[in-house]
């Protein structure tokens, strides 16, 4: 199985603390989520995530085609650090890194995701397909946490 990566950081104008009590807050997914996956928590609702939570979802990838999704919190360090990881899902590997760290300016989040796609080759046939949406999904998250909370200031 061949592993990708993506790697994206964000500067959050607002103090750690309050980065981790908005991401810790599984119910905030939905916020942070094109409205075109069709993602539905279906678990029952928690505020505080903590190590060895499981949290289900169904997404709606590609249209018509719901997929139930089952991830674990595996890692969580308040304020600093959780991961996600899938337990049952579309994807081979899921393997998601939550870091937040304090910046002059607020706080940087870096979300650093491996993957891995089933079905062999035909998987790897549509890695660039699967590598678009992902980022598709991350610039939609980054767009509505700079109009949440604040945006970058702008180079001089």
């Amino acid at each position: 199985m061949k592993v990708f990566r993506l790697e994206q950081r964000q500067l959050l104008r607002i103090p750690i603390e309050e980065a981790w009590e908005f991401f810790g807050n599984p119910a905030n997914l939905p916020l942070i989520t094109p409205l075109d996956l069709g993602f539905r928590i279906t678990s029952p609702p928690s505020e505080r995530m903590y190590p060895g939570m499981m949290i289900t979802y169904t997404v709606t990838p590609f249209a018509g085609f719901p997929i139930q999704w089952v991830t674990e919190i595996t890692h969580a360090h308040a304020p600093t650090f959780f991961v996600d990881e899938q337990r049952f899902g579309p994807y081979r590997l899921w393997h998601h890194e939550h870091h937040f760290q304090t910046v002059p300016g607020g706080t940087e989040m870096t979300d650093l995701v491996h993957y891995g796609l089933p079905f062999g080759l035909l998987g790897r046939i549509v890695v660039p397909l699967v590598r678009r949406r992902l980022s598709a999904i991350f610039e939609f998250r980054r767009q509505v946490l700079e109009d949440r909370f604040g945006r970058p200031a702008q180079a001089p």
